[in-house]
């Protein structure tokens, strides 16, 4: 039996020993139930059991199982009191034999979610010093641990084994691990190097692969382990608490979108001096594998490196992560890029670029390449991102700042005249940096805020105060444009060496001095009055030329209808003209054409009268003839009788009766009504006559007017034949003339 032992002992990790082992065990048990059917006989053991009265409950319970119909019961053989004991008795036999087997073999079960933690109690060898898990069978914990399954010789006097559950990591998990024993950690490390031990389910190898005890580089993910908890410590968000550290910081390390995180790392050797932040090295996946990242020369401290957005498995006693917002650059600006790290300085700007360097991305100082609008994933903490403005900036010198405050500072310029007049100016700069000069300018001047402070306030304010020497105040009020034009050429001139365009500049109000300005002020008004007084005047020669302008509008119609009406006249004039002409060419052939006729017809009647005139002449000159011979005849007949008169009565006599008859029959006046006088004593003769020619003139006007007054009667002698062939008396009538007094009108009676 002791050699048995013996060999358990040795060889209870073989699988031939199990095999061995199970086998010995059932035999054991067959053994024991053949012994216990043969010392005890079907039937021989009778139980016994008091009799007594049924009680109304098993008379119920009868009566119960009566009226319910019972099934079939299966034909088989029923067991004697005496047999029911035998195998009750038989498990317990077993069990106990079994038990004392297990116990003299040294049996462990571990179940499928166990782990079984082996301590031995005593041994022939002890732990090296300063050692906590065995590796030789030493007394005290063991490396090796218990699977899942039976084992054989572990003997309780001699071993303590520990069932421990499977540590389970959950999903989106890790668990960080602290190992009792093993090398010690370098100096200049803090946490323990990663070895090959199957995720620390192997102590063995963790130890004997040169594993360091303490807090360990390496860590779990999601997933279930059987760890040595004799050696490890396995820290989860279930105990994390009471280890000292938060749940939180044990869950897998998400970054978020629009975001970097900005690494530090808590091992590794230390940053070379000058340097600010340890250089990007390769292997490591994103930190993911400290170890690696060890080895590849990482540095402690601040990273160069950023992790992007996503989740990282991340050891938090290894490294420290800090999200920040990723690097914008808004529409209408540029970045410019300034590394604090990076690889070393090299200047690419060119001889011709004295005033500052530049790099190519990735080295140390300001890169070439600006970044251009969007988002961009930047470690802030070891470079600087400076935006310039691709867009006209417009800076004001005066109370007005603009909404990128780079003119927060500045103010109007105060300048003295020509005239040693001061007065204030309100100057505006338009200036334009482009997207590749930007590193240049921010290169030389290190900033927009400096660009403004450092060159433009200085240049654009010297130029004014210099140039307002030269001009009088009024200069400056009157020839404003002029003073902007030579402005702009000189600032831009002077910027375009700052690798800056000046697009203009702008002179602003100008506030000249008040006693000045009133002087000028009461000139304008005293202007401004002379002109109104102008403007009115024109006004009211204008208010007149309407007045004028009305009244012929007025008229005007009436011009329009007479002029109408003389053109109407003008149309109906040579209408009628053109109808005479029409009528006189007409009328000029029908005279023509009566003229013709007329000429034919007088030609006949020529003809005719001169026939006629023949005859009449003829005639006449018979007639004549016979008149003449009559007046001969009557004359000579008269001459008788005068002859005889006179010679009966006497020339005289004769003539005065002849005249009196022929006055008598004609009515001839012999007394004037008027009888004007010019002898020698009446010296108003003419005066009288012509009063009396007044008073008939206004008789005559109430009356009936009488014959004309005045008739002076001239008469001469003639012979009594004369008076007969000639008129009776001639008499003048004397008419008042208003310019030379009385005129002769001859009269004939």
């Amino acid at each position: 039996m002791k050699s048995f032992l013996a060999w358990m002992r040795q060889n209870r990790h073989g699988k031939p020993a199990q095999i061995a082992a199970s086998l010995l065990a059932s035999l054991a048990i067959s053994a024991g139930a053949t012994l216990v059917s043969a010392i005890t006989p079907a039937g021989s053991i009778q139980p016994t059991r008091a009799e007594s009265s049924p009680t109304a409950l098993d008379t119920n319970r009868a009566n119960l199982t009566a009226s319910v119909p019972q099934p079939a019961q299966p034909a088989v053989a029923q067991l004697s009191a005496g047999e029911t004991l035998t195998w009750a008795v038989v498990p317990i036999i077993l069990v106990g034999g079994l038990g004392a087997i297990a116990f003299a073999s040294g049996l462990v079960v571990i179940g499928e979610r166990e782990v079984g933690i082996v301590a031995k109690k005593f041994s022939s060898s002890s732990l090296p010093p300063g050692r906590l898990i065995a590796l030789s069978g030493e007394a005290g914990y063991q490396a090796d641990t218990l699977a899942p399954g039976w084992h054989w010789g572990y003997w309780p006097w001699q071993y303590a084994v520990r069932k421990e559950s499977a540590i389970e990591v959950p999903q989106g998990e890790i668990a960080l691990i602290v190992a009792a024993d093993g090398a010690s950690i370098p100096p200049e490390r803090i946490l323990g190097k990663v070895v090959s031990c199957d995720n620390f389910q192997d102590a063995r190898k963790f130890l004997t692969g040169g594993g360091e005890k303490g807090r360990q580089m390496g860590f779990l993910t999601a997933g279930t382990y059987r760890i040595n908890t004799a050696l490890f410590t396995v820290i989860t968000t279930a105990n994390a608490t009471g280890q000292g550290i938060s749940p939180e910081r044990l869950q897998v390390y998400a970054v978020a979108p629009d975001k970097v995180g900005i690494v530090t790392t808590l091992d590794g050797i230390s940053i070379e001096a000058g340097e600010i932040a340890g250089t990007i090295v390769p292997g490591h996946e994103n930190f993911q594998n400290g170890q690696k990242f060890i080895e590849n020369g990482g540095r402690r401290g601040l990273q160069e490196q950023i992790l992007l957005s996503g989740s990282w498995n991340l050891n938090p006693w290894f490294v420290r992560v800090e999200q920040v917002a990723m690097t914008e650059i808004p529409i209408g600006y540029v970045g410019v890029v300034i590394s604090y790290v990076g690889k070393a300085h090299e200047d690419v700007s060119g001889a011709a670029f004295t005033h500052g360097d530049l790099v190519r991305p990735g080295h140390k100082g300001v890169w070439t390449e600006p970044l251009y609008p969007g988002k961009h994933p930047v470690n802030m903490r070891v470079m600087k991102v400076e935006l310039v403005p691709t867009t006209n900036i417009v800076l004001n010198w005066s109370a007005r700042s603009e909404r990128h405050n780079y003119d927060s500072k500045l103010a109007s310029l105060t300048v003295r005249s020509k005239d040693g007049f001061a007065f204030d100016l309100e100057v505006a700069q338009i200036i334009h940096v482009g997207a590749l000069d930007a590193p240049k300018v921010i290169s030389r001047v290190g900033s927009m805020q400096n660009l403004v402070d450092h060159v433009l306030e200085p240049t654009i304010g010297n130029y004014f105060r210099n140039s307002a020497q030269d001009y009088t105040v009024l200069d400056f009020l009157s020839a404003r444009s002029e003073r902007q034009a030579e402005a702009a050429d000189y600032i831009k001139t002077a910027l375009r060496s700052y690798d800056v365009q000046a697009i203009d500049t702008l002179i602003g109000d100008i506030q000249p001095p008040a006693t000045l300005m009133q002087t000028q002020t009461d000139r304008k008004i005293a202007e401004e009055q002379r002109k109104t007084y102008e403007v009115q005047q024109l006004a009211q020669t204008q208010r007149q030329e309407l007045v004028r302008s009305t009244a012929l509008a007025d008229i005007q119609q009436d011009m329009v209808k007479a002029e109408q009406g003389v053109k109407i006249a003008e149309l109906k004039a040579k209408a009628d003209i053109q109808q005479e002409v029409v009528k006189s060419e007409q009328g000029v052939q029908i005279a023509e054409l009566k003229a013709t006729a007329k000429v034919k017809e007088v030609t006949g009647e020529a003809e005719s009268i001169r026939i006629k005139a023949a005859g009449e002449a003829e005639s006449i000159r018979l007639k004549a003839t016979a008149e003449a011979e009559s007046i001969r005849a009557t004359g000579t007949a008269k001459a008788e009788t005068y002859r005889a008169g006179v010679e009966a009565l006497g020339s005289q006599s004769y003539t005065a009766m002849q005249l009196m008859q022929i006055i008598g029959e004609r009515k001839v006046r012999l007394i004037p009504d008027i009888l004007v006088g010019g002898g020698n004593g009446g010296h108003n003769g003419l005066v009288d006559g012509l009063l009396t020619m007044l008073l008939w003139n206004q008789t005559g006007k109430l009356g009936t007017p009488t014959s004309p007054p005045n008739q002076i009667e001239t008469n001469t002698p003639e012979s009594p034949l004369e008076l007969l062939d000639k008129p009776a008396s001639i008499s003048a009538e004397l008419i008042p003339d208003p310019e030379n007094g009385l005129q002769k009108r001859p009269a004939v009676s």
